[in-house]
């Protein structure tokens, strides 16, 4: 029998063999241990080899791609680019790990330059291949993905704290219709005005989903990646949300998909279909298979400039859901009534073809909160002020005949003079 020593307490995510080499980790534990720095240190700018020393024995180049990730979430946020630093946002703590444990000292002679291979580096990317690419060995989510099976009955959290209030689509709360059409693999496409709540109703659902931004500059490598040169001056492939989404075997949501130019949406498609692949051509020809529990789900705002749902696109999205603005929520919310009516009465013009824009429940929360800040007037104020220039003078009629008094844009005034004690 091997005789044993007892060592510092080391959680497994800082844990360090006896020969300096780092052990391997499970998909998505660097990360994790990466935002729980930039956590820790709130407000500070790190870079990822300030990060990889902390994390003794981890690559600054694997470091770096981690945060990348984090960065493209919006679970980090790029402080400067000489040199390349980050920090942490308001949603980087839901993104780390538990307290990471002061790492195990290296013994004497171990260089603190040594890198480990790439096999055994967490968060390295597998080698440039031209044939089929080996799965991961892990290739579940970090949460678990939440089953259609269990209906919600009340209030969802999203990722970032807030609640989300569910509504009924076909007699079962959206939440569990949106988690059903997963487990069932049927392809969901939102649709609506801007402030509908698109996002929000797929974030409850899929809290471990990963978020692609679509406009009309959105090019293929912003979905299946591209390379970039680490702090340590050498060039890597780092794999873009599609490809994570895939391995992870997570939701992908792809937020105002038709902005993006339908020859770039096109890359998708495989994923999506029967083959549940796709080929990465800029990494040699790699091959990345979809794990289980892949899944898309897209945003589409109709009215947005540039917006065109291709049939093409909407031809794999089998099932389509108009989303609209729950004014009946607003109220619950506690959203200033008259607001509301505003909303209510511009909503009725709309669908008459007399105004092209309506207050969403976004425009009416934000009133609630400038209400409370600068008062209802600045608010009812900014409603005008926030509509199109071609709907202004109509928003501005409601909004005077609703509160009783007509209300220009907020403007800044006259210079203060200051007054002689």
């Amino acid at each position: 029998m091997t005789a044993t020593t007892t060592s510092p307490a080391i959680t497994p995510a800082a844990a360090v063999s006896a020969s300096g080499a780092t052990s391997r980790l499970r998909n998505g534990e660097l990360r994790a241990m990466v935002a729980r720095i930039l956590t820790d240190r709130a407000g500070t700018a790190l870079t990822p080899r300030a990060i990889a020393a902390e994390l003794n024995g981890r690559s600054s180049g694997a470091v770096g791609n981690a945060l990348k990730t984090l960065a493209g979430r919006g679970e980090a946020e790029v402080a400067s680019t000489t040199p390349l630093s980050y920090r942490a946002t308001t949603t980087t703590a839901a993104a780390a790990g538990p307290a990471i444990a002061p790492a195990a000292p290296r013994p004497s002679g171990t260089s603190h330059r040594k890198k480990t291979p790439a096999s055994a580096s967490a968060g390295a990317l597998p080698p440039r291949t031209t044939g089929r690419a080996e799965p991961p060995a892990t290739a579940t989510p970090d949460p678990a993905p939440a089953s259609g099976s269990v209906v919600v009955t009340g209030p969802v959290m999203r990722p970032n704290g807030t609640a989300y209030h569910p509504r009924l689509l076909s007699g079962v709360p959206d939440v569990t219709a949106l988690r059903r059409l997963r487990d069932a693999g049927v392809a969901a496409l939102l649709y609506g005005p801007p402030g509908t709540g698109k996002t929000s109703v797929v974030e409850a659902a899929f809290p471990d989903c990963v978020t692609v931004q679509g406009d009309g500059d959105t090019v293929v490598a912003d979905l299946v990646g591209d390379y970039t040169k680490t702090p340590d001056g050498e060039f890597v492939f780092v794999h873009g949300p599609l490809v994570r989404a895939m391995r992870e075997g997570v939701p992908l949501f792809i937020d105002d998909a038709t902005l993006i130019p339908p020859t770039v949406l096109a890359v998708v498609y495989p994923a999506m279909d029967g083959r549940r692949q796709i080929v990465v051509k800029a990494n040699g020809g790699e091959v990345v298979d979809a794990a289980p529990g892949f899944y898309v789900v897209a945003g589409h705002n109709p009215g947005v400039h540039g917006a065109v749902l291709t049939d093409a696109l909407s031809s794999r999205f089998s099932v389509q859901v108009q989303v609209s603005s729950d004014y009946d929520l607003a109220d619950q919310l506690g959203v200033d009534g008259k607001a509301v009516r505003v909303a209510r009465n511009l909503a009725s013009r709309q669908a008459r073809g007399e105004v092209g824009w309506t207050p969403q429940l976004r425009e009416l929360l934000a009133f609630k909160k400038i209400a409370a800040v600068l008062g209802t007037d600045a608010a009812a104020a900014n409603l005008v002020g926030i509509a199109p220039e071609e709907d202004r003078d109509t928003v501005a009629t409601v909004v005077r005949t609703v509160f009783g008094r007509a209300v220009t844009p907020l403007a800044l005034g006259a210079r203060i003079t200051p007054t002689n004690p």
